[in-house]
């Protein structure tokens, strides 16, 4: 089996740590791995394959030999150093959102549209988090029933801002439980025992930027570019794992139980709901696991031809390091099978 040099390049936050995690747990084949971050990290260790890997600070020629890259150190990191590792003969899966809507970049999730990955001109982006989980629960329905219309509500964990935010989030809990006061620096509103509109900057049309990124992907990576999307985004105070609501219109009749059977069917998809005890996947259910979990699957009583689910999935996980090394996974087979 051919084997890789892999360059992770943010190695030391939340995502490239989960990155590390998932190589080694999915026995991808690498050859050699190398750790890369800002200057503030380097020097500093990360563990994979039970050895210590040194940081590296991230440079504009440290590309050299390696196959695949992995990014997760925001848009602006990769709009400078992505070109630079594809220039120097690498691969890169970016998990930022630099190139998701960029027309020569394939915007996958191997499950739904691994197709894109035939035509590339060296990067390949991973979608955003929550637009991920939505679309692993409606995929393999769109293929079969054909979606006319989304509205959801997103239930945001603070995972989805970085590790600051989610050590922020547990220390105001105490700080509150505890009465005392508490300075926050991560989130801009309370965020113990609250929950806010997403943080992330508004746009002209009154949509966010998350939810902008969860319409205009969404139809992307469906190829469905007139589809009709709805959302609003909410910060919850949960660590780890998003969740959405999903109101559904189809083009064709879709009970249920179809929808349910279909998606029982799904890879990457585990339907859990239990009617009799009113038990349907939570934030807990997700956390550290690969599959995003569904149920609540109802029809809609004011609408034909509607589904009203619910979905949950690990940000950390299929939201980001897993579909990134999924895609890295997709690529090594086709760099085998040309060998």
């Amino acid at each position: 089996m051919t084997s890789f040099n892999v360059g992770i390049i943010g190695a030391t936050g939340v995502v490239g740590q989960e990155m590390l995690k998932v190589l080694e747990e999915r026995q991808f084949p690498v050859k050699e791995i190398r750790c890369f971050a800002s200057p503030q990290s380097a020097g500093k260790t990360v563990l994979f394959k039970g050895k210590q890997v040194s940081i590296e600070q991230l440079s504009r020629d440290c590309f050299q030999g390696i196959d695949i890259a992995l990014f997760s150190a925001g848009k602006k990191i990769s709009l400078t150093y992505a070109p630079l590792a594809v220039k120097a003969g690498c691969l890169v899966v970016d998990n930022s959102s630099a190139y998701r809507m960029d027309p020569r970049v394939p915007l996958v999730i191997p499950e739904i549209n691994a197709h894109a990955l035939e035509n590339h001109s060296g990067i390949i982006s991973s979608p955003n988090c929550t637009a991920t989980v939505m679309l692993m629960a409606l995929a393999p329905l769109h293929r079969q029933f054909k979606v006319r219309r989304i509205v959801m509500a997103t239930y945001q964990a603070a995972s989805g801002a970085g590790q600051k935010a989610m050590t922020e989030l547990q220390e105001e809990s105490r700080a509150i439980l505890e009465n005392r006061p508490f300075t926050r620096e991560a989130m801009p509103f309370p965020y113990a025992f609250n929950l806010f509109a997403h943080n992330a900057p508004m746009t002209s049309s009154s949509y966010n930027e998350e939810e902008v990124k969860i319409i205009e992907e969404s139809r992307k990576i469906l190829e469905e570019p007139n589809l009709r999307v709805g959302v609003t985004c909410v910060r919850v105070p949960v660590l780890r794992a998003h969740s959405v609501a999903l109101n559904v219109e189809f083009e064709n009749p879709i009970t249920a139980q179809e929808a349910k059977e279909l998606l029982q069917k799904s890879p990457g998809v585990t339907v859990l709901q239990d009617w009799t005890q009113n038990r349907f996947p939570m934030p807990l259910d997700a956390s550290g696991q690969d599959d995003i979990f569904v149920g609540r699957i109802r029809q809609d009583l004011s609408n034909p031809n509607t589904l009203d689910l619910w979905a949950v999935g690990d940000q950390l996980l299929k939201g980001a390091a897993l579909n990134a090394v999924q895609i890295a996974e997709k690529l090594s087979l086709f760099i085998s099978s040309r060998n």
